[in-house]
């Protein structure tokens, strides 16, 4: 996901992105405790992606 992508949605679609992803992080750190995780790398991305969706509400709201 790129931050091109984020720009044009609104604020609401960004929430829900939002919300999506911080479920999909604890379930990979759950999977990550349990060893059912293959690819850590997973993690990083989806950190990345949650940083990308709170930089475009806040940019929003400027």
């Amino acid at each position: 996901m790129k931050y091109i992508d984020l720009n044009g949605k609104s604020a609401a679609e960004l929430a829900e992105l939002l919300k999506e992803k911080k479920v999909l992080l604890f379930t990979l750190r759950q999977k990550l405790k349990t060893m059912q995780l293959t690819n850590p790398n997973e993690i990083k991305e989806v950190r990345r992606d949650i940083a990308r969706i709170n930089t475009a509400i806040s940019a929003q709201n400027k």
